[in-house]
């Protein structure tokens, strides 16, 4: 039985894709939905945001940056969320992104955790450090549907 998923959203396409799938599911299976944001501190550096290019108009660090990015791709799913009547909870957690995930499905006590894939090859998603390739292939007794863009 389905009663709690994890799903961890980055602002893609394939990500909102994913995040909508979770939301039928959870409607279908009166389960809850953890979403989950991860800044990836491998790419955080110590630089500012010109004010330009900030939603804020004022010079700000990465990091700042990336969450209020985390906020705003979270937030589109919570109102989908509330929409829907779907008991969620949101975080955005800083870390390697792969251990995130899995640390806050074990939190979460998730039965299933539900994510994009922008369909690269093994060899290809090796290489480039795919998240969901991580999660599928990391050592955990959760279960990854993978929605497909």
């Amino acid at each position: 039985m389905i009663t709690r998923i994890l799903v961890p959203i980055d602002g893609s396409k394939v990500s909102q894709k994913a995040a909508k799938y979770a939301v039928e599911l959870a409607k279908q299976t009166g389960a809850s939905l953890t979403l989950l944001s991860v800044i990836d501190k491998r790419f955080l550096i110590e630089q500012a945001v010109s004010a330009s290019a900030s939603p804020t108009h004022v010079r700000e660090s990465v990091e700042d940056y990336l969450k209020q990015s985390a906020q705003a791709a979270t937030d589109a799913i919570v109102k989908l969320c509330e929409r829907n009547r779907i008991q969620y909870r949101a975080a955005i957690r800083t870390g390697h992104p792969v251990e995130e995930i899995l640390n806050e499905a074990k939190r979460a006590k998730a039965d299933v955790i539900v994510m994009g894939s922008h369909g690269k090859s093994a060899l290809r998603a090796a290489m480039l450090g795919s998240v969901t390739y991580g999660v599928m292939h990391k050592d955990s007794k959760i279960p990854v549907l993978i929605v497909k863009r």
